[in-house]
């Protein structure tokens, strides 16, 4: 997926083109330490009630995705308007002492598989999200939902970043170690949010997240 860092805050770009902000505190440091390499940048999701011990290095779960900056702008008061593009999961392997504004670790890349989307898996997955689309009076998101051709692991990836899903409930999506298992768990998060819906009634229509 797509991110873009606006005024020193990575944001998350939503499909209406209005960014999400994630979090901002130490970003242009790693920005400006990023452009120096390969312009690689990695974000993991923080454990627990991090906002109150955010200073304090939260404890942060150990999968996560790597990012390259794709465009980076400069502004004269020395921001950056950064986009990434999402190239890769990782693990952790370990925490490095801090030495700088942002926190760092070793990694290793994740082995996500080859296997397929099955053409039943790949049916009942694009049902369930005109049902939910349709059930909660959205329209589909914006850009428009990839050609039905594409492989299984970016159709799967593009309902997970532009669905309204539970932050948490995306890391358990990314932990998944193949495509068809990822798959199978949207379907699963995807059929409980119909069931949420139909015990609590029609909602607006607007355009999914």
């Amino acid at each position: 997926g797509d991110y873009v860092e606006k005024s020193g805050s990575i944001m998350l770009r939503k499909p209406n083109g209005s960014p999400q902000p994630l979090q901002a505190s130490t970003y242009l440091a790693m920005t400006r330490d990023a452009l120096r390499g390969p312009r690689l940048i990695g974000m993991v999701l923080l454990r627990g009630e991090w906002q109150a011990t955010y200073h304090a290095r939260p404890e942060i779960f150990s999968t996560g995705t790597v990012g390259q900056m794709v465009h980076v702008e400069e502004l004269s008061d020395g921001r950056f308007n950064v986009v990434l593009r999402g190239v890769r999961t990782f693990t952790v392997v370990e925490e490095l002492p801090a030495r700088r504004l942002y926190r760092e670790a070793r990694v290793v890349w994740r082995d996500e598989g080859t296997e397929p989307l099955s053409p039943l898996v790949r049916v009942a997955l694009l049902d369930l999200v005109d049902r939910c689309l349709e059930r909660l009076g959205r329209q589909p998101p914006d850009p428009v939902a990839p050609d039905r051709g594409v492989d299984g692991l970016a159709l799967v990836n593009f309902f997970a970043q532009h669905l309204d899903i539970d932050p948490l409930e995306k890391q358990a999506l990314l932990e998944e170690a193949s495509t068809p298992a990822r798959a199978a768990r949207l379907i699963d998060v995807l059929e409980f949010r119909l069931q949420d819906v139909a015990r609590a009634g029609p909602a607006p229509h607007g355009r999914a997240h």
